[in-house]
């Protein structure tokens, strides 16, 4: 699993990049109108977690003031975190009484609010959000090669979402960078998933830290 020090470590560093007038952000903006952005941005999502990586697309559109509707679909590896990985002599990893392979596919519909809108130059646009939806969840046999035991896949309906806190990062009204920290959770109508021996689990849940790259029209 990753290793939560080194992600926060990913992170700081990671900031400085993605701004594009470093010096300015987290400047207190001296009066003057907010820029206007464009309403609708659709863009790409990259994922890091506990359980690895993932792959995500949105759709946002501004409503009036400070809120601004999205959807979101991810999909992204879900671990259990009694599993405990060893490596072979050939640097293979394994995991003693694994059964499964978990993925989740969660499609969420919420709100962002927008912070500190008139304290801060709009090149730094912190925001809290919100989602929630249903979820696709699967298994494919752990004994199977990875992507031929996809043929094998059992599907479950779920439900959940997610909270987080991120911020869009510029003042290019084109394109969209931003970072986005979640918490993300899924419950199922049943026992859940064996992802390990005889182990199952009620729901799905984790924090990722997620880099948006979009554009604005």
């Amino acid at each position: 699993m990753i290793n939560m020090k080194n992600l926060f470590v990913f992170i700081i560093l990671l900031i400085p990049l993605l701004s594009l007038n470093a010096q300015e952000i987290g400047e207190i903006a001296p009066p003057k109108a907010p820029m206007s952005f464009p309403n609708n941005a659709l863009g790409l999502d990259i994922m890091i977690g506990e359980s690895g990586f993932g792959l995500g697309g949105f759709y946002r559109h501004h409503l009036s003031g400070d809120f601004t509707f999205f959807t979101d679909l991810s999909f992204s590896e879900a671990k259990d975190e009694r599993e405990i990985e060893y490596y072979d002599y050939f640097g293979n990893p394994y995991v003693i009484g694994k059964k499964n392979r978990v993925f989740q596919v969660p499609i969420n519909f919420g709100l962002q609010y927008r912070l500190f809108k008139n304290e801060l130059t709009d090149n730094l646009r912190p925001y809290l959000n919100f989602g929630v939806g249903p979820a696709l969840v699967f298994t494919t046999p752990y004994g199977k090669e990875y992507f031929s035991a996809f043929g094998d896949a059992h599907l479950k309906l779920s439900a959940g979402g997610y909270i987080g806190l991120g911020a869009n990062f510029g003042i290019d009204q084109s394109s969209l960078i931003g970072l986005n920290m979640r918490y993300y959770y899924i419950g199922f109508f049943d026992k859940g998933v064996e992802g390990l021996f005889g182990k199952y689990k009620k729901s799905l849940q984790g924090f990722f830290v997620t880099l948006n790259i979009g554009f604005m029209y």
